[in-house]
């Protein structure tokens, strides 16, 4: 790779970077409030409070939106190297349920990455610490990243530019 903005980018920066560039195509997250909290290389954190249109028959959360909020989770952190990737599998189990109030936090934590695959484990937890689920995700890298290289005269920050903002 030749010397450029990007190749100067620390790891932390440019998984913020990609994060900012993938949210800005994530309507799914946007329209269900989910907020990004964390963007770090091989990490996220993300948080969703649990409204009334996402409680089910039983009067708790729907499964599908803990799923959806591990997923979002698992996401960002398999993207987090500027990498494009996808998710190959992904597996939850839960644990306890989730009522409408309140306020998941799902953590996304890198396992392994060789070649094109990883293994990223997210725990999803309620405001008082309980664990509500547990999330394995195993990814496949693709074409592309988030941030291309770009010419050195642009500066170190380019990058992050792109967000519309």
């Amino acid at each position: 790779m030749s010397e450029s903005a990007y190749s100067k980018m620390t790891p932390a920066a440019l998984a913020e970077a990609a994060g900012r560039i993938m949210w800005e195509d994530d309507r799914t997250s946007r329209a269900l409030g989910i907020e990004l909290l964390e963007m770090a290389p091989g990490r996220a954190r993300w948080r969703m409070r649990v409204r009334r249109d996402m409680t089910n028959g039983h009067g708790i959360c729907h499964g599908g939106y803990i799923f959806l909020l591990a997923d979002s989770t698992f996401a960002y952190a398999c993207n987090s190297h500027n990498q494009r990737a996808v998710a190959a599998s992904a597996a939850i189990d839960f644990l306890a349920p989730a009522h409408e109030g309140d306020e998941l936090t799902a953590e996304g934590v890198e396992q392994y990455r060789a070649g094109r695959s990883g293994v990223y484990d997210m725990r999803v937890t309620d405001q008082t610490g309980k664990l509500i689920a547990l999330f394995r995700g195993k990814s496949a890298t693709i074409k592309g990243h988030f941030v291309e290289d770009t010419a050195p005269e642009r500066g170190a920050g380019s990058g992050n530019q792109g967000d519309g903002r």
